[in-house]
């Protein structure tokens, strides 16, 4: 699941010091970067067959250079668009955000991997969220009521897996990119990716690169929040 990278609808809060149109080249890349790690993921050892699918609020574009199963994001608040996402699929799922392009095929293959021992994988994120959830039996019922964007986010999403009295396996805590100090940490923690080069072009002066890239074949959700 992603937004379209359109200048001022997307990672508004990396403006300032980024302008609109530097927000978006940073949210294209982290889309790039993010679909390269899913692309990867069916050449990894022990991973079996793997569907990419991107979830997007918004319209595919030049940006997106590369095909890939599309579905449109649904309508209304965060947590109905994350459990519509859920839904619309059948047999394990793993969802994932854009806002970690730091993420890694290995990674992604441990989750899978977790997901066929496990009711579901969480992965949560430094600012008290979440960037991974998968579930070996989608059902969109987990997430509907979990208010988002909150500091509490990813234990209330967690206690609603525990509610649901599920085998949960927890993956390593990510940062999330929504400010600039996260995008320079991000960086720095994945510095040869098309988000690093973009950072870096803006913090020089460069004119940013942008463009992304995808994947194919189990069910992968992306997401964007």
């Amino acid at each position: 699941m992603a937004k379209e990278p359109v200048p001022g609808r997307v990672k508004t809060r990396l403006t300032p010091p980024f302008t609109p149109v530097q927000a978006a080249a940073v949210a294209e890349a982290a889309i790039a970067d993010t679909l390269t790690a899913v692309r990867g993921l069916p050449d990894h050892p022990g991973v079996g067959p793997v569907r990419a699918v991107l979830v997007l609020d918004g319209a595919a574009g030049p940006w997106l250079r590369a095909p890939i199963d599309m579905l449109p994001q649904a309508t209304g608040p965060f947590d109905a668009r994350l459990a519509a996402a859920f839904d619309a699929v059948t047999g394990p799922a793993l969802l994932i955000g854009m806002d970690t392009p730091q993420v890694s095929p290995a990674l992604l293959a441990k989750a899978c991997d977790l997901l066929t021992r496990h009711d579901a994988v969480f992965g949560p994120a430094a600012d008290g969220g979440w960037w991974a959830l998968g579930l070996r039996r989608p059902d969109g019922g987990l997430l509907r009521g979990v208010a988002t964007s909150r500091p509490d986010t990813g234990r209330r999403q967690r206690d609603r897996l525990d509610q649901a009295a599920l085998r949960i396996a927890t993956l390593p805590t990510l940062r999330d990119v929504d400010t600039a100090a996260d995008a320079d940490a991000v960086t720095r923690l994945a510095p040869h990716g098309r988000f690093a080069a973009t950072v870096r072009a803006i913090r020089t002066g460069a004119a940013p690169t942008a463009g992304a890239a995808p994947a194919a074949g189990r069910t992968t959700t992306l997401a964007s929040r």
